[in-house]
């Protein structure tokens, strides 16, 4: 026990931040129906590291990381400006995520054709290094968490009403595209610090499976950040544990826990009341 609580604590402590940020974020995401742009988003940050490497710039360096800011603030605002609303909408906005999601992974091999360590930097991104994280990193992947969490928590009203309730912040008059690109741009700094960490899969996993099984029982955004919290929590745990005790990859075990978890969420929803539709109070 004592081996397990020294090997497994502080990637627990990253996975309880990781899932805490982007179990929040994946209620908006689902709302707006944009799945996939947590990936467009973390190959955009690739893409930036990755272009890092031509002019010798280490991939984890603050340098490295404003590399792979200011892609994933491009992509921001490529998807606030191809925003449309539901009535004027001709094609979906999840079909330009993924334009730019495989166009940014071809940029991204072509890179890393000519950049040194390209090919390694790209696998990385991929499966992240999770269960190496050590303490000196946690305080720094806090503090950035925290603070777009604070930027989230003051502009709860505005992304609420717009993930949930478009027509009512149509009506107030708000200009969606601009409240939009600030939503991606925190979106892109947190995914900056989260890929080399978690790894795009486990990352997308802490965005998406916890709020996807919240959504099943619940639209109140109090409920659903509760529910995919908590959820979250329990699965992380048990995929570190899991993974301690059988020796297994610790990313890839934790992402099949979710999908299984998932599996019995849904089940389980058939027997519980419809959900609402409405959006909740938001204040």
């Amino acid at each position: 026990m004592s081996d397990l609580v020294l090997i497994m604590a502080a990637p627990f402590v990253a996975c309880l931040l990781l899932v805490a940020m982007f179990s929040y974020l994946g209620i908006h995401i689902i709302a707006r129906e944009v799945i996939f742009v947590d990936l467009s988003l973390a190959q955009l940050a690739a893409l930036g590291s990755t272009c890092a490497l031509l002019f010798g710039v280490a991939p984890g360096s603050t340098l490295g990381h404003v590399f792979a800011l200011a892609a994933t603030t491009m992509g921001a605002l490529i998807f606030a400006l191809t925003r449309t609303s539901r009535a004027r909408r001709r094609v979906p906005q999840e079909a330009i995520i993924g334009v730019v999601f495989v166009v940014s992974s071809a940029a991204a091999i072509l890179v890393a054709e000519r950049a040194p360590t390209g090919a390694e930097l790209i696998k990385d991104a991929l499966v992240g290094s999770i269960l190496w994280v050590d303490w000196p990193t946690i305080p720094r992947l806090a503090a950035v968490l925290f603070a777009v969490g604070l930027f989230h928590w003051w502009l709860r009203r505005r992304f609420f009403t717009i993930s949930l309730n478009e027509d009512e912040a149509t009506r107030l008059g708000w200009h969606i595209k601009w409240w939009d690109f600030w939503f991606y741009g925190s979106f892109g700094v947190a995914i900056t610090v989260a890929v080399p960490i978690a790894g795009v899969l486990l990352v997308f996993t802490f965005l998406v499976i916890p709020a996807v099984m919240a959504f099943l029982y619940t639209r109140r955004p109090p409920v659903l950040l509760a529910v995919s919290w908590t959820t979250a929590v329990v699965v992380c745990a048990a995929g570190l544990v899991i993974s301690f005790e059988w020796d297994l990859p610790t990313g890839p075990l934790i992402v099949c826990l979710f999908g299984l978890a998932l599996i019995v969420a849904g089940i389980v929803s058939r027997w519980s009341p419809m959900p609402e539709r409405t959006g909740g109070n938001i204040q």
